[in-house]
């Protein structure tokens, strides 16, 4: 059975002096503030959609990992993601052009180089990952704790 997510914004104004909000309807996402300035500027207490864009990318990476390092028999004690959305003006519009994907892990038993390499397989069966494949360029940075 196909699992269905929804979000909802309103946007009020003009892009650049405008704002909006956005929120989640399964209310584990709250209603938050969102601005054109928050995207190109400081956020000023404000999210983005490249931010909640690295942020889904950062939860669905940490479990493709966690699954990966229990395939090998190298369960995860912990896993830190951050994911870092760059927004950019490409041409005449703006776009999505990196992720990176930085992870440290305590992980036992694990060597570096069984790390490494889960991470990297991961990041090509994430969902999310696999959403951004081809429009967005994702790196990976992965080490043990």
């Amino acid at each position: 059975m196909a699992a269905k997510r929804t979000a909802e914004a309103v946007w009020q104004g003009d892009l650049l002096r405008g704002s909006g909000r956005v929120k989640g309807t399964s209310g584990a996402l709250a209603d938050m503030p969102i601005s054109w300035s928050a995207r190109t500027e400081a956020p000023g207490g404000k999210t983005s959609p490249e931010e909640l864009l690295a942020a889904a990318h950062a939860a669905c990476y940490s479990m493709a990992l966690s699954a990966r390092l229990a395939r090998i028999q190298k369960p995860a004690e912990r896993l830190n993601v951050t994911a870092t959305a760059t927004f950019d003006k490409v041409g005449d519009g703006w776009k999505v052009t990196t992720m990176e994907l930085a992870v440290v892990g305590k992980v036992p038993g694990a060597t570096a180089a069984e790390f490494d390499s889960a991470a990297k397989d991961a990041a090509q069966g994430c969902p999310i990952s696999s959403a951004l494949k081809g429009n967005v360029e994702i790196t990976v940075n992965a080490k043990l704790a």
